[in-house]
């Protein structure tokens, strides 16, 4: 199976075979954690975050994905988080992106994979600008090329892209270097008190100088203390994700805390 030849039965998956999880063998559903601006004190976005039903963790579904299944589980979960979303009322707050995590090794052809995910949208009455697609710089990427013509379609299509976990996976700079996305979430194994580590600090300055150059905005993630928050404002982040503000949940928005 090449990446530019999704498996004949997928190639017209829709809205209402992606809701139907049977053929998947197993079920999920959606936690939503909040990507806060810590200056305005809104909410800039919500990341989908998949869980079990039983609340089951994300790496328990995860581990139940293979080859066979990589494809519909991917579009399934598109489509569970615009529902899901659009359900619980992210629309009502303004210019508040949904951000969703994609397999890039998933993605068979850019614009044929994206049509289950329009016509969620359109069916939930989602503006495609309200969506943002992340990978994590930890997905083993294989065709490097693939993936940057991912993010250059789903621009095309007026999608947020973003490059998750960035400074703990395999391509760091390399992945940057091929593709400049929107947005860029530095891990947090880099955010994990800074406040009281120099080698720390002088990375994410390092990440934040090289993004500011390339016009790309920056997520701090993994946010649990006031001492990080306070020291990630510093140097100049204003959106951060983590404990501090909001666990993820399911049935709900939760809202940012700021105390």
């Amino acid at each position: 199976m090449t990446a530019s030849s999704p498996p004949q039965t997928f190639k017209s998956l829709g809205c209402a075979e992606c809701r139907d999880h049977s053929a998947l063998g197993f079920d999920f559903t959606m936690a939503f954690q909040p990507i806060v601006n810590v200056r305005t004190r809104t909410a800039f976005a919500y990341e989908a975050l998949v869980r079990g039903v039983n609340g089951e963790s994300a790496g328990y579904i995860l581990g139940l994905v293979n080859d066979g299944n990589r494809y519909r589980f991917d579009q399934a979960c598109r489509v569970k988080a615009i529902e899901e979303a659009a359900r619980l009322g992210i629309l009502d707050i303004p210019d508040c992106l949904l951000s969703i995590n994609f397999l890039p090794n998933a993605v068979y052809r850019a614009e044929t994979c994206i049509r289950a995910t329009l016509e969620a949208a359109r069916q939930s009455r989602f503006p495609p600008d309200r969506l943002m697609f992340e990978v994590t710089e930890g997905e083993r990427v294989d065709d490097p090329e693939h993936l940057k013509s991912i993010f250059l379609e789903y621009e095309r299509q007026g999608f947020t892209t973003a490059i998750d976990d960035f400074g703990s996976g395999y391509s760091g700079l390399n992945l940057l270097a091929l593709f400049q996305p929107q947005v860029l979430k530095i891990d947090m194994a880099l955010t994990r008190g800074i406040d009281q580590d120099p080698v720390r600090r002088a990375i994410v300055e390092g990440i934040i100088l090289v993004a500011g150059r390339l016009g790309i905005t920056v997520i701090a993630e993994g946010v649990e203390t006031r001492e990080e928050s306070a020291t990630l404002l510093e140097l100049g982040i204003e959106l951060m994700q983590g404990y501090l503000y909001a666990r993820p949940e399911t049935g709900r928005l939760a809202v940012g805390r700021f105390d």
